[in-house]
């Protein structure tokens, strides 16, 4: 790192500007800034805080909670789907769901339970733990709990115990099988089940989590199950406990075209089970997915999002809207299950640096001509790395890639030593560094 390094170098490369907008920034004295509440007026100086715990002897690694940024997050998530909902005109209301699979930590999903509360914020349990958990959680009447993976009879019994107390529990049917022993226990309980349906979209989501949609998806029933299902709860007249429709097309949609499509797909699906008769079908829950821009680049790359929480809302509201209006068909009400978007900021691990690599030598940046007996490839980067200029550094840049990739063929097939690699390396890290001060020194 150079000596006389800037609030404005920190700036550029870290780009807090673009993913930590509104909880994080650099202020003043170049320290990092969180705004808790994300409104740009309380802020805490991390550098000061770290300060004052290594006063008390707490000394780093140490990770950071801000339970006031969970707050901030329900609300914004909830709000931007009631922006839209009034907008469009849009019929349905909007619930947030929190899968505790996404952080287990008591203290986070207790946090979010309190600041949900006026959200009326739901917990989708996939597992028995989890179930037990969000039982013991939402106290209040008509608490929504969103089932969802695998469930064997102790967890159905539980899921229906919850119901009998009062708690809104619906059962996702993940798998076709689940279907008979969920009735079988429900009639031996002398209960009505309140039951979800989660479908495989056909469309395969983008991003690192990709194979967890599609057709091949291990969770949700095909549509040739669907009408099984359909059929088979007409015959036992319990076709009405349908209340929800499930799909999710994977963690971290980076691609709002993937949101769009999977939300149009969804929507002729929920149409196509009212018309089958689904007469208590009311709610559609379209599951996980919202991005979180964590470098900052605003693409489609998958650590980033190339949309905004508010336009994924946006669609999701108005192509729903769109198809339900077409098919005379009453707007149901939608929930989400952005887990990761909720929760990804709330905290901040903060720890000593050790050490620092450098790709190039700092101290004799100055290296010496290549030798008449060194190989060609040496030569050629010698060359681009001293006539590097404002007109030919795309040139430079070019002609350095070319060598580097070049040289790594030969040192694979045995032409060039250990010692000739490391001095090409150190030539093209040389020649970018020389390359990124020529591009700084533009006037636009």
């Amino acid at each position: 790192m150079k000596s006389n390094w800037t609030i404005q170098d920190s700036t550029e490369t870290y780009l807090i500007s673009r993913w930590g907008t509104p909880y994080f920034s650099i202020n003043n004295l170049g320290n990092l800034d969180c705004y808790p509440l994300g409104d740009n007026k309380n802020k805490i100086d991390l550098k000061l805080l770290l300060d004052d715990l290594r006063r008390r002897g707490i000394q780093p690694p140490i990770l950071i909670r801000f339970n006031d940024l969970l707050n901030s997050r329900i609300k914004t998530i909830s709000n931007t789907f009631y922006k839209s909902i009034k907008e469009y005109g849009y019929k349905g209301n909007y619930q947030a769901i929190m899968p505790i699979k996404v952080n287990q930590q008591r203290h986070v999903v207790q946090e979010l339970v309190k600041h949900g509360k006026s959200f009326n914020l739901g917990l989708e349990a996939g597992s028995k733990p989890e179930l037990l958990v969000a039982i013991s959680l939402l106290k209040e009447k008509n608490s929504l709990i969103i089932c969802n993976g695998y469930k064997d009879n102790e967890y159905i019994q539980i899921a229906l115990d919850g119901q009998q107390l009062g708690l809104k529990i619906i059962l996702v049917l993940d798998r076709f099988l689940e279907l008979l022993p969920l009735l079988k226990i429900a009639k031996q309980m002398k209960i009505t089940p309140n039951l979800g349906i989660r479908v495989k979209i056909s469309f395969k989501g983008q991003g690192r989590w990709k194979e967890s949609s599609g057709d091949k998806s291990k969770f949700g029933l095909s549509p040739a199950e669907i009408i099984k299902t359909i059929k088979y709860l007409k015959k036992q007249n319990m076709h009405n406990c349908i209340k929800l429709l499930h799909f999710h097309i994977g963690s971290q949609i980076t691609s709002i075209i993937a949101v769009k499509t999977a939300a149009r797909e969804a929507a002729h699906l929920y149409c196509n089970l009212k018309e089958m008769g689904c007469l208590n079908l009311n709610t559609i829950d379209v599951g996980g997915g919202l991005a979180v821009d964590y470098d900052g680049s605003k693409t489609n790359f998958h650590s980033s999002m190339n949309y905004s929480t508010q336009e994924y809302a946006n669609d999701v509201v108005s192509i729903m809207q769109n198809i339900y209006d077409i098919k005379s068909i009453k707007h149901p009400n939608i929930l989400s299950e952005s887990g990761r978007s909720l929760v990804a900021h709330h905290s901040v691990l903060i720890f000593n640096v050790l050490e620092i690599n450098q790709l190039t030598n700092q101290q004799n940046e100055i290296i010496k001509p290549p030798k008449d007996d060194d190989h060609n490839i040496v030569h050629l980067l010698w060359d681009a790395y001293k006539n590097v200029t404002l007109k030919n550094f795309q040139e430079a840049y070019n002609d350095a890639v070319a060598a580097k990739d070049e040289s790594m063929t030969l040192f694979s097939h045995g032409v060039i030593n250990l010692k000739t690699k490391a001095h090409i390396e150190e030539l093209f890290w040389l020649t970018c560094k020389k390359i990124q001060k020529t591009i700084k020194s533009l006037k636009y």
